[in-house]
Protein backbone atom coordinates (compact mmCIF):
# COMPACT_ATOMS: atom_id res chain seq x y z
CA UNK A 1 0.00 0.00 0.00
CA UNK A 2 1.62 3.06 -1.26
CA UNK A 3 -0.62 5.21 1.35
CA UNK A 4 -3.23 5.01 4.09
CA UNK A 5 -5.06 7.63 2.97
CA UNK A 6 -6.43 10.34 5.11
CA UNK A 7 -5.93 7.83 8.01
CA UNK A 8 -1.84 8.84 7.74
CA UNK A 9 -2.42 12.09 8.81
CA UNK A 10 -4.27 10.69 11.85
CA UNK A 11 -1.09 10.39 14.21
CA UNK A 12 0.56 14.41 13.35
CA UNK A 13 -3.14 15.62 14.11
CA UNK A 14 -2.67 14.00 17.37
CA UNK A 15 0.32 15.06 18.42
CA UNK A 16 -0.66 18.66 17.50
CA UNK A 17 -3.63 18.62 19.54
CA UNK A 18 -2.15 16.96 22.27
CA UNK A 19 0.63 19.16 22.50
CA UNK A 20 -1.43 22.45 22.32
CA UNK A 21 -3.46 21.59 24.86
CA UNK A 22 -1.68 20.22 27.57
CA UNK A 23 1.76 21.58 26.64
CA UNK A 24 3.18 18.36 26.95
CA UNK A 25 5.54 17.36 24.21
CA UNK A 26 6.66 14.19 25.01
CA UNK A 27 3.08 12.97 26.22
CA UNK A 28 1.98 14.26 22.17
CA UNK A 29 4.80 12.27 20.62
CA UNK A 30 4.03 8.99 22.62
CA UNK A 31 0.44 9.46 21.99
CA UNK A 32 1.01 10.21 18.17
CA UNK A 33 3.02 7.18 18.09
CA UNK A 34 0.18 4.87 19.16
CA UNK A 35 -1.97 5.93 16.96
CA UNK A 36 0.21 5.48 13.84
CA UNK A 37 0.60 2.11 15.50
CA UNK A 38 -2.33 1.15 15.91
CA UNK A 39 -3.71 2.63 12.43
CA UNK A 40 -0.92 0.12 10.75
CA UNK A 41 -1.12 -2.80 12.74
CA UNK A 42 -4.87 -2.81 14.17
CA UNK A 43 -5.19 -3.19 17.73
CA UNK A 44 -3.33 -7.15 17.95
CA UNK A 45 -0.34 -5.41 15.94
CA UNK A 46 0.22 -2.15 17.56
CA UNK A 47 2.02 -2.84 20.45
CA UNK A 48 4.80 -4.49 17.05
CA UNK A 49 4.28 -2.03 15.26
CA UNK A 50 5.23 0.84 18.03
CA UNK A 51 8.10 -1.17 19.27
CA UNK A 52 9.33 -1.56 15.84
CA UNK A 53 9.41 2.12 15.18
CA UNK A 54 11.25 2.83 18.20
CA UNK A 55 14.29 0.02 16.58
CA UNK A 56 13.98 1.72 13.49
CA UNK A 57 14.26 5.00 15.07
CA UNK A 58 17.02 4.33 16.72
CA UNK A 59 19.20 1.90 14.35
CA UNK A 60 18.89 5.19 12.17
CA UNK A 61 22.45 5.95 11.74
CA UNK A 62 21.02 9.61 11.17
CA UNK A 63 19.52 9.64 14.74
CA UNK A 64 22.90 7.84 16.27
CA UNK A 65 24.88 10.65 14.78
CA UNK A 66 22.32 13.56 16.59
CA UNK A 67 22.68 11.92 20.24
CA UNK A 68 26.15 12.09 20.31
CA UNK A 69 26.38 15.93 19.00
CA UNK A 70 23.74 16.65 21.52
CA UNK A 71 25.63 14.72 24.33
CA UNK A 72 28.72 16.66 23.34
CA UNK A 73 26.54 19.42 23.54
CA UNK A 74 25.31 18.93 27.09
CA UNK A 75 28.60 18.59 28.24
CA UNK A 76 30.45 21.64 26.92
CA UNK A 77 27.02 23.85 28.14
CA UNK A 78 27.45 21.96 31.77
CA UNK A 79 31.51 22.72 31.79
CA UNK A 80 30.82 26.47 30.48
CA UNK A 81 28.60 26.87 33.35
CA UNK A 82 30.61 25.25 36.40
CA UNK A 83 33.69 27.13 35.20
CA UNK A 84 32.08 30.25 34.99
CA UNK A 85 32.82 30.59 31.53
CA UNK A 86 29.58 31.60 30.61
CA UNK A 87 29.22 34.17 33.42
CA UNK A 88 32.59 35.69 33.12
CA UNK A 89 31.77 36.33 29.22
CA UNK A 90 28.04 37.55 29.83
CA UNK A 91 30.25 40.19 32.21
CA UNK A 92 32.56 40.93 29.71
CA UNK A 93 29.64 41.68 26.97
CA UNK A 94 27.92 43.62 29.28
CA UNK A 95 30.45 46.16 28.67
CA UNK A 96 29.11 46.83 25.86
CA UNK A 97 25.34 45.61 25.53
CA UNK A 98 23.46 48.05 27.16
CA UNK A 99 19.88 47.87 26.03
CA UNK A 100 17.52 44.80 24.08
CA UNK A 101 18.03 46.49 21.15
CA UNK A 102 21.85 45.39 21.29
CA UNK A 103 20.86 42.14 22.77
CA UNK A 104 18.40 41.00 20.56
CA UNK A 105 20.53 42.37 17.72
CA UNK A 106 24.15 40.71 18.82
CA UNK A 107 21.95 37.63 19.37
CA UNK A 108 21.26 37.32 15.65
CA UNK A 109 24.92 38.74 14.55
CA UNK A 110 26.26 35.65 16.63
CA UNK A 111 23.81 33.41 14.83
CA UNK A 112 24.64 34.33 11.45
CA UNK A 113 28.45 34.10 12.70
CA UNK A 114 27.60 30.67 13.68
CA UNK A 115 26.07 29.26 9.80
CA UNK A 116 27.93 25.98 10.09
CA UNK A 117 25.09 23.90 11.44
CA UNK A 118 21.58 24.70 12.49
CA UNK A 119 22.29 21.96 15.73
CA UNK A 120 25.34 24.13 16.84
CA UNK A 121 23.21 27.63 15.67
CA UNK A 122 20.76 26.80 18.07
CA UNK A 123 22.32 25.31 21.12
CA UNK A 124 25.42 27.27 21.03
CA UNK A 125 23.62 30.84 20.79
CA UNK A 126 20.85 30.31 22.75
CA UNK A 127 23.35 29.24 25.44
CA UNK A 128 25.27 32.24 24.90
CA UNK A 129 23.18 34.51 24.97
CA UNK A 130 20.39 34.02 27.57
CA UNK A 131 22.49 35.24 30.65
CA UNK A 132 22.28 38.58 29.05
CA UNK A 133 19.14 38.79 27.69
CA UNK A 134 17.87 37.95 31.27
CA UNK A 135 19.51 40.86 32.85
CA UNK A 136 17.46 43.20 30.21
CA UNK A 137 14.14 41.67 31.06
CA UNK A 138 14.11 39.88 27.31
CA UNK A 139 11.03 37.03 27.29
CA UNK A 140 12.92 33.59 26.75
CA UNK A 141 10.44 33.11 24.00
CA UNK A 142 11.64 36.19 21.82
CA UNK A 143 15.62 35.16 22.37
CA UNK A 144 14.59 31.62 21.44
CA UNK A 145 12.47 33.37 18.25
CA UNK A 146 15.14 35.48 17.55
CA UNK A 147 17.84 32.72 17.80
CA UNK A 148 15.63 29.77 15.64
CA UNK A 149 14.72 31.68 12.98
CA UNK A 150 18.16 33.06 12.14
CA UNK A 151 19.62 29.34 12.58
CA UNK A 152 18.34 27.47 9.39
CA UNK A 153 17.88 30.26 6.91
CA UNK A 154 21.43 31.47 7.47
CA UNK A 155 22.42 27.67 7.04
CA UNK A 156 20.58 27.86 3.93
CA UNK A 157 21.95 31.05 2.44
CA UNK A 158 25.60 30.48 3.63
CA UNK A 159 27.24 27.81 0.49
CA UNK A 160 29.80 26.93 3.54
CA UNK A 161 26.61 25.08 5.88
CA UNK A 162 26.10 21.75 6.14
CA UNK A 163 22.50 22.34 4.49
CA UNK A 164 23.91 23.97 1.35
CA UNK A 165 26.42 21.05 0.89
CA UNK A 166 23.63 18.44 1.11
CA UNK A 167 21.60 20.22 -0.76
CA UNK A 168 24.00 20.68 -3.86
CA UNK A 169 24.47 16.91 -3.46
CA UNK A 170 20.93 16.30 -4.09
CA UNK A 171 20.68 18.93 -6.66
CA UNK A 172 23.93 16.96 -8.52
CA UNK A 173 22.22 13.64 -8.12
CA UNK A 174 19.05 15.14 -10.39
CA UNK A 175 21.15 16.46 -13.04
CA UNK A 176 20.67 19.94 -11.95
CA UNK A 177 24.44 21.47 -12.57
CA UNK A 178 25.63 25.01 -13.34
CA UNK A 179 28.71 24.78 -14.63
CA UNK A 180 29.00 21.24 -14.33
CA UNK A 181 28.33 21.05 -10.42
CA UNK A 182 25.24 20.74 -8.00
CA UNK A 183 27.46 23.68 -5.83
CA UNK A 184 26.85 25.79 -8.77
CA UNK A 185 22.75 25.16 -9.15
CA UNK A 186 22.62 25.62 -5.56
CA UNK A 187 24.53 29.03 -5.55
CA UNK A 188 22.37 29.88 -8.67
CA UNK A 189 19.44 28.71 -6.47
CA UNK A 190 20.29 30.61 -3.35
CA UNK A 191 18.48 34.20 -4.26
CA UNK A 192 15.51 32.04 -4.81
CA UNK A 193 14.85 30.92 -1.37
CA UNK A 194 12.84 33.77 -0.90
CA UNK A 195 11.34 32.66 2.75
CA UNK A 196 15.28 32.20 4.28
CA UNK A 197 15.80 35.40 3.01
CA UNK A 198 12.58 37.13 4.19
CA UNK A 199 13.01 35.13 7.59
CA UNK A 200 16.37 36.52 8.36
CA UNK A 201 15.88 40.28 6.97
CA UNK A 202 12.58 40.09 9.50
CA UNK A 203 14.67 38.88 12.33
CA UNK A 204 16.79 41.93 12.17
CA UNK A 205 14.13 44.32 11.73
CA UNK A 206 12.51 42.59 14.82
CA UNK A 207 15.43 43.37 16.92
CA UNK A 208 16.37 46.94 15.32
CA UNK A 209 12.53 47.75 16.67
CA UNK A 210 11.33 48.47 13.37
CA UNK A 211 9.17 45.21 13.51
CA UNK A 212 6.71 44.52 16.13
CA UNK A 213 6.40 41.90 18.66
CA UNK A 214 3.46 39.62 17.89
CA UNK A 215 1.21 37.33 19.40
CA UNK A 216 2.91 34.92 22.18
CA UNK A 217 6.17 37.50 22.65
CA UNK A 218 4.35 40.69 23.31
CA UNK A 219 2.58 39.02 25.90
CA UNK A 220 5.65 37.58 27.46
CA UNK A 221 7.36 41.01 26.71
CA UNK A 222 4.90 42.80 28.52
CA UNK A 223 4.90 40.30 31.98
CA UNK A 224 8.33 40.25 31.84
CA UNK A 225 8.67 44.48 32.03
CA UNK A 226 5.86 44.04 35.00
CA UNK A 227 7.43 41.30 36.95
CA UNK A 228 10.74 40.68 35.55
CA UNK A 229 9.72 37.17 34.76
CA UNK A 230 10.81 36.12 31.18
CA UNK A 231 9.58 32.58 31.12
CA UNK A 232 6.41 31.85 29.61
CA UNK A 233 3.38 30.98 31.21
CA UNK A 234 4.08 27.29 33.09
CA UNK A 235 7.97 27.81 33.65
CA UNK A 236 11.03 27.25 31.35
CA UNK A 237 12.27 23.27 30.63
CA UNK A 238 13.80 23.20 34.11
CA UNK A 239 12.59 25.66 37.47
CA UNK A 240 14.81 28.65 37.49
CA UNK A 241 14.38 31.62 39.39
CA UNK A 242 13.05 34.03 37.63
CA UNK A 243 14.34 36.83 39.60
CA UNK A 244 17.88 37.49 37.78
CA UNK A 245 20.13 38.66 40.83
CA UNK A 246 23.45 39.77 39.93
CA UNK A 247 26.08 37.53 41.86
CA UNK A 248 28.43 40.24 43.72
CA UNK A 249 31.88 39.77 42.27
CA UNK A 250 35.27 40.14 44.17
CA UNK A 251 36.91 43.63 44.30
CA UNK A 252 38.73 43.95 41.28
CA UNK A 253 37.05 41.35 39.47
CA UNK A 254 38.43 41.16 35.52
CA UNK A 255 35.76 38.93 33.14
CA UNK A 256 37.77 37.18 30.49
CA UNK A 257 36.17 35.90 27.24
CA UNK A 258 38.54 33.54 26.20
CA UNK A 259 37.36 30.61 28.53
CA UNK A 260 33.80 31.12 26.47
CA UNK A 261 35.41 31.77 23.54
CA UNK A 262 38.32 29.55 22.28
CA UNK A 263 35.98 26.15 22.68
CA UNK A 264 33.79 28.16 20.17
CA UNK A 265 36.46 29.16 17.96
CA UNK A 266 37.99 25.54 17.62
CA UNK A 267 34.84 23.88 17.21
CA UNK A 268 34.23 25.93 14.46
CA UNK A 269 37.46 25.92 12.46
CA UNK A 270 37.66 21.69 13.24
CA UNK A 271 33.97 21.55 12.08
CA UNK A 272 35.38 23.60 8.88
CA UNK A 273 38.30 21.77 8.22
CA UNK A 274 36.41 18.35 8.75
CA UNK A 275 33.85 19.38 5.90
CA UNK A 276 31.40 20.77 7.80
CA UNK A 277 31.39 17.49 10.48
CA UNK A 278 29.72 19.28 13.41
CA UNK A 279 30.11 16.02 15.50
CA UNK A 280 33.94 16.62 15.24
CA UNK A 281 33.88 20.08 15.99
CA UNK A 282 31.53 19.71 19.20
CA UNK A 283 34.07 16.89 20.29
CA UNK A 284 37.29 19.15 19.95
CA UNK A 285 35.51 21.49 21.24
CA UNK A 286 34.74 19.92 24.58
CA UNK A 287 38.43 18.73 24.87
CA UNK A 288 39.78 22.43 24.27
CA UNK A 289 37.67 23.50 27.19
CA UNK A 290 39.10 20.41 29.53
CA UNK A 291 42.18 21.66 28.89
CA UNK A 292 42.17 25.23 29.42
CA UNK A 293 39.51 24.71 32.90
CA UNK A 294 42.28 21.62 34.10
CA UNK A 295 45.10 23.55 33.33
CA UNK A 296 43.69 26.71 35.41
CA UNK A 297 42.79 24.38 38.25
CA UNK A 298 38.48 25.37 37.49
CA UNK A 299 38.25 21.79 38.28
CA UNK A 300 39.53 18.66 39.69
CA UNK A 301 39.94 15.86 36.83
CA UNK A 302 37.83 13.48 39.33
CA UNK A 303 35.30 16.55 38.72
CA UNK A 304 35.35 17.40 35.35
CA UNK A 305 34.21 13.51 34.75
CA UNK A 306 31.31 14.19 36.75
CA UNK A 307 30.24 17.04 35.06
CA UNK A 308 30.86 15.35 31.56
CA UNK A 309 28.10 13.06 33.33
CA UNK A 310 26.21 15.49 34.40
CA UNK A 311 26.01 17.21 30.85
CA UNK A 312 24.83 14.25 28.55
CA UNK A 313 22.04 13.73 31.93
CA UNK A 314 20.97 17.39 31.46
CA UNK A 315 20.30 16.71 27.86
CA UNK A 316 17.69 13.16 28.72
CA UNK A 317 14.42 15.31 27.57
CA UNK A 318 16.06 16.11 24.03
CA UNK A 319 17.84 12.84 24.09
CA UNK A 320 14.18 10.65 24.03
CA UNK A 321 12.58 13.65 22.42
CA UNK A 322 14.79 13.21 19.45
CA UNK A 323 14.14 9.03 19.67
CA UNK A 324 10.80 9.71 19.54
CA UNK A 325 10.70 12.46 16.64
CA UNK A 326 12.52 9.71 14.50
CA UNK A 327 10.35 6.94 15.31
CA UNK A 328 6.90 9.33 14.43
CA UNK A 329 9.11 9.65 10.93
CA UNK A 330 9.43 6.09 10.90
CA UNK A 331 5.67 5.30 11.41
CA UNK A 332 4.63 8.52 8.82
CA UNK A 333 6.94 6.67 6.16
CA UNK A 334 5.34 3.45 6.64
CA UNK A 335 1.61 5.08 6.58
CA UNK A 336 2.69 6.57 3.52
CA UNK A 337 2.00 10.42 4.32
CA UNK A 338 4.39 11.85 2.14
CA UNK A 339 2.80 10.08 -1.06
CA UNK A 340 -0.55 11.16 0.27
CA UNK A 341 0.14 14.85 0.67
CA UNK A 342 2.05 14.34 -2.78
CA UNK A 343 -1.40 12.44 -4.48
CA UNK A 344 -3.68 15.12 -3.27
CA UNK A 345 -1.72 17.76 -4.25
CA UNK A 346 -0.50 16.63 -7.96
CA UNK A 347 -3.42 17.29 -9.81
CA UNK A 348 -3.36 21.82 -8.95
CA UNK A 349 0.86 21.08 -9.98
CA UNK A 350 0.79 23.04 -13.14
CA UNK A 351 2.62 25.29 -15.22
CA UNK A 352 3.34 28.67 -13.30
CA UNK A 353 1.45 27.55 -9.84
CA UNK A 354 4.45 24.88 -9.66
CA UNK A 355 7.46 26.73 -7.37
CA UNK A 356 4.20 28.24 -5.21
CA UNK A 357 2.85 25.12 -4.97
CA UNK A 358 5.99 23.00 -3.83
CA UNK A 359 6.61 25.70 -1.63
CA UNK A 360 3.51 25.34 0.34
CA UNK A 361 3.43 21.66 -0.17
CA UNK A 362 6.79 21.37 1.48
CA UNK A 363 5.96 23.63 4.03
CA UNK A 364 3.08 21.73 5.58
CA UNK A 365 5.14 18.52 4.68
CA UNK A 366 8.31 19.89 6.73
CA UNK A 367 5.46 21.06 9.57
CA UNK A 368 3.72 17.74 9.76
CA UNK A 369 6.37 15.79 9.64
CA UNK A 370 9.88 17.63 10.93
CA UNK A 371 11.72 15.90 8.39
CA UNK A 372 13.79 18.60 6.27
CA UNK A 373 16.81 16.85 5.13
CA UNK A 374 15.00 14.18 4.25
CA UNK A 375 12.33 16.24 2.76
CA UNK A 376 14.35 17.45 -0.19
CA UNK A 377 15.85 13.69 -0.68
CA UNK A 378 11.94 12.84 -1.31
CA UNK A 379 10.57 15.67 -3.20
CA UNK A 380 13.32 16.80 -5.35
CA UNK A 381 13.37 13.20 -7.63
CA UNK A 382 9.70 14.21 -7.91
CA UNK A 383 9.87 18.15 -8.67
CA UNK A 384 12.51 18.24 -10.84
CA UNK A 385 11.66 15.95 -13.53
CA UNK A 386 8.12 17.26 -12.74
CA UNK A 387 9.24 21.25 -13.76
CA UNK A 388 11.73 20.16 -17.01
CA UNK A 389 7.88 18.45 -18.20
CA UNK A 390 6.30 21.63 -17.47
CA UNK A 391 8.90 24.00 -18.59
CA UNK A 392 10.03 25.50 -15.34
CA UNK A 393 13.13 26.52 -14.42
CA UNK A 394 14.23 23.42 -12.27
CA UNK A 395 16.43 25.28 -10.31
CA UNK A 396 13.51 27.56 -9.49
CA UNK A 397 11.42 24.88 -7.91
CA UNK A 398 14.19 23.39 -6.56
CA UNK A 399 14.53 26.98 -4.03
CA UNK A 400 11.15 26.46 -3.49
CA UNK A 401 11.54 23.03 -1.86
CA UNK A 402 14.64 24.30 0.25
CA UNK A 403 12.61 27.31 1.22
CA UNK A 404 9.58 24.93 2.30
CA UNK A 405 12.47 22.77 4.14
CA UNK A 406 13.42 25.83 6.33
CA UNK A 407 10.00 27.17 7.11
CA UNK A 408 9.44 23.39 8.41
CA UNK A 409 12.66 23.74 10.48
CA UNK A 410 11.56 27.17 11.97
CA UNK A 411 7.86 25.83 13.22
CA UNK A 412 7.75 21.86 13.68
CA UNK A 413 7.20 21.48 17.08
CA UNK A 414 9.03 18.31 17.10
CA UNK A 415 11.57 19.24 14.89
CA UNK A 416 15.15 19.05 15.85
CA UNK A 417 15.88 22.51 15.54
CA UNK A 418 12.79 23.47 17.65
CA UNK A 419 13.89 21.29 20.15
CA UNK A 420 17.51 22.13 20.80
CA UNK A 421 16.65 25.53 20.43
CA UNK A 422 14.47 25.36 23.08
CA UNK A 423 16.59 23.45 25.51
CA UNK A 424 19.28 26.03 25.17
CA UNK A 425 16.90 28.57 25.63
CA UNK A 426 15.52 26.52 28.46
CA UNK A 427 11.68 26.94 27.76
CA UNK A 428 9.12 24.56 25.89
CA UNK A 429 8.98 23.41 22.20
CA UNK A 430 5.37 24.59 22.31
CA UNK A 431 6.21 28.08 23.71
CA UNK A 432 8.93 28.08 20.67
CA UNK A 433 6.28 27.08 17.99
CA UNK A 434 3.96 29.13 18.78
CA UNK A 435 6.41 32.40 19.28
CA UNK A 436 7.63 31.27 15.80
CA UNK A 437 4.64 30.91 14.32
CA UNK A 438 2.83 34.66 13.26
CA UNK A 439 6.53 35.71 12.01
CA UNK A 440 6.88 32.42 10.02
CA UNK A 441 3.56 32.47 8.69
CA UNK A 442 3.88 36.21 7.44
CA UNK A 443 7.58 34.96 5.86
CA UNK A 444 5.79 32.25 4.40
CA UNK A 445 2.64 34.09 2.65
CA UNK A 446 4.80 36.44 1.21
CA UNK A 447 7.15 33.68 0.11
CA UNK A 448 4.15 32.10 -1.49
CA UNK A 449 3.34 35.29 -3.58
CA UNK A 450 7.22 35.05 -5.24
CA UNK A 451 7.06 32.22 -6.65
CA UNK A 452 3.79 32.89 -8.00
CA UNK A 453 5.07 36.12 -9.51
CA UNK A 454 8.01 34.15 -10.52
CA UNK A 455 6.41 31.08 -11.70
CA UNK A 456 4.66 33.30 -14.75
CA UNK A 457 7.49 35.34 -15.21
CA UNK A 458 10.78 33.14 -15.48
Amino acid sequence: MDSYGILSVLPVLTILVIAVTTKRTLFAMLCGLSVAAVVLGGVTGAVSKWVGALYSSMTNESLQWLLLVIAMFGILIILFEKSHAVKDFGIWAGQFIHTKRQALTGTAILGVIIFLDDYLNNLAVGTTMKGITDRLRIPRTQLAYVVNCVAAPVCILIPLSSWAVYFATLLESEGVTVGGTGMGAYLKAMPLTFYAWLMVIMVFLHTLGLFPKLGMIKKDALRAEQTGDVFPVGGGVEAVDPEFKEEELPEGYKAHPWNFLLPLIVMIAVTLLCGSEVLYGSMAGVVTAAILYLAQRKMKFKEFLSYCFDGVMSMGFVLVLSVLAFAVQSANTDLGLANFIIEITTPIMKGAFLPAVVFLVCGVYAYATGCFWDLAAIILPLVVPLANAMGVDPILASAAVFSGAAFGSNTCLYGDGVIMCAQGCEIKSIDLMFATLPYACISGGITFILYLICGFVM
